[in-house]
């Protein structure tokens, strides 16, 4: 077990425990991060669209064969009336969009009705294949308000079938266009989610990895985990291709602070100008007036971007990948050698005539359906209609309210853990507090000192900790180290139980911790009589 990855653990734990019963304890998973929320106006709305666009498609059925959503005159008063008969928020939400204010749409406001009902009937494929003309301007109003601080610079999404979707689709185009080469040297800002490691071994990359670890630091008297200047600094080396970030960070939970992003800005424009930077800002909508890179160095930079957290969506695949469209991907694809245009040309020749007017946006669109179906590429226009949806309730009145909820809901339970385990409060202006990072081995020694730590350290390991405060306490945890951070540390999910449980995980590993403090005295005993 020592060699399963932290999340197959986890699972192989689960499994085994849920055929198992001990002093009827519950069953608390608090590895996994899948939140235990959802936003329940935007669904309300899309289960309503969906309603009135199948009624729609009946309205001149004479058999059981209905008709495919066209114009029709009076439909966007019948939409008005109908809405105004539905009693919940969702159909407010719906009228306060098409009446109030519609200035998110980017069309007018009958005519994206129209193509929304299409959409979420979902009888043709999605076209344009990057992102459906009804969807765009909403999720691009989203990014930009909740990510990128409302930057002016004009930026193109690919809708994708979530963040782990987006990152596969960058790294096999930039391989297969040869803006990154096997064995190329890239960075890796530290910890990470555990997979974007994992995935710098696969054959098909084999990467160069220079690792760039955050560390403890006091902020205001409290602690956030960021980089180093010295860390940073290795962005200096023009060899390092691309650097690829988690930021807020997982599992450390926390936002790349103002000084590392003017660093970075600096390092681009005076050492390191052709930087690829691939920032997966999954968790930016945690943490209050978030600044992903991309609102500073959006020529450089390609920002991936999930819902699933956030919303409490994580069944739906939903996320985008946006690209400024003055980029550096572009210009380094103009400056390959000959001999690789022409293979690239022989790949891409049903795209266009002239390799070099193929955006990379639009190879990355080719490429997620191996070029020869890219006329049938694209997420399905069902899944796009509920991230317009989300990023349309993401803009409104109550979804600031939402998002306010949410916060609070997540440093409510990080206190209760905190303080239950005696642990110091982290910085909270850059911290999402969805997760939660404890370093058991100095955790311990601050309880019960320096020889107990060693003794752990030297009889244990972090797997066997965890495996033990499964089975003796129903309690799962997350190892760490394979997200790149301490041997010793572990990541707890503050957002997928209930809150009043977070006491009790508290309470749980304080137990466990007197069962390793007992184990050590037992050992010291047997240690003195041998």
């Amino acid at each position: 077990m020592e060699e399963l990855s932290p999340f197959e653990l986890n699972l192989f734990l689960e499994k085994k425990l849920q055929t198992t019963s001990h002093n009827n304890l519950k069953l608390l998973n608090a590895g996994r991060g899948n939140p235990n929320w959802t936003a329940s106006t935007p669904r309300e709305a899309f289960f309503l669209l969906g309603q009135f666009a199948t009624q729609e498609t009946m309205a001149s059925q004479t058999g059981l064969m209905a008709r495919m959503i066209e114009p029709s005159p009076g439909r966007f008063e019948r939409f008005i009336d109908f809405l105004t008969k539905q009693p919940g928020k969702g159909a407010k939400f719906l009228k306060t969009i098409l009446l109030d204010n519609p200035d998110y749409l980017g069309l007018d406001s009958h005519d994206w009705l129209d193509k929304i009902l299409d959409y979420i009937i979902g009888d043709n494929y999605p076209s344009p294949v990057r992102c459906l003309n009804g969807c765009e301007q909403p999720i691009k109003a989203y990014l930009n308000e909740s990510l990128f601080a409302n930057q002016t610079e004009a930026f193109d999404i690919f809708a994708v079938e979530g963040g782990t979707a987006g990152i596969c689709y960058l790294f096999d185009t930039l391989l297969t266009n040869h803006l990154l080469n096997q064995n190329d040297r890239i960075a890796l800002l530290l910890p990470t989610f555990a997979p974007y490691l994992e995935i710098m071994d696969l054959p098909r990359y084999q990467f160069d990895v220079v690792e760039i670890k955050a560390e403890a630091t006091i902020f205001e008297g409290k602690i956030s985990y960021q980089y180093s200047k010295e860390e940073i600094d290795k962005l200096k080396d023009d060899s390092i291709k691309a650097v690829f970030v988690v930021n807020p960070s997982n599992p450390t939970a926390n936002a790349m602070c103002q000084e590392t992003i003017d660093q970075m800005k600096q390092i681009v424009s005076e050492d390191n100008p052709n930087l690829m930077i691939l920032t997966d800002d999954v968790y930016g909508t945690f943490v209050e007036n978030f600044q992903s890179l991309f609102a500073e160095l959006p020529y450089n930079t390609a920002c991936i971007y999930s819902y699933s957290k956030y919303f409490g969506s994580t069944g739906w695949r939903i996320g985008t990948i946006a690209v400024a469209k003055e980029n550096v991907f572009d210009r380094l694809l103009k400056e390959l050698p000959l001999t690789q245009k022409m293979i690239l040309q022989k790949r891409y020749s049903a795209l266009h005539p002239k390799i070099d007017e193929i955006l990379f946006i639009d190879r990355l669109v080719a490429d997620s359906r191996s070029v020869v179906l890219n006329h049938a590429a694209g997420l399905s226009s069902v899944q796009q209609v509920m991230m317009t949806l989300f990023s349309l309730y993401g803009l409104s009145d109550e979804g600031n309210d939402y998002k306010a909820e949410v916060m609070s809901i997540c440093h409510i339970r990080e206190k209760l853990l905190l303080d239950m385990l005696e642990i110091d409060e982290l910085f909270p202006a850059l911290n999402t507090a969805y997760y939660v990072e404890v370093d058991v081995s100095d955790w311990l020694e601050k309880r019960f000192g320096a020889d107990f730590a060693a003794y752990l350290t030297n009889r244990w390991t972090i797997t066997k900790v965890l495996t033990l405060l499964a089975e003796k306490e129903r309690l799962m945890l997350l190892k760490s180290d394979a997200f790149g951070s301490k041997p010793w540390a572990i990541r707890i999910s503050l957002a997928n139980l209930d809150t009043d449980d977070y006491l009790e995980v508290g309470k749980r590993i304080l137990r466990l911790s007197e069962y390793l403090k007992e184990d050590w005295m037992a050992y010291k005993k047997q240690q003195q009589i041998s």
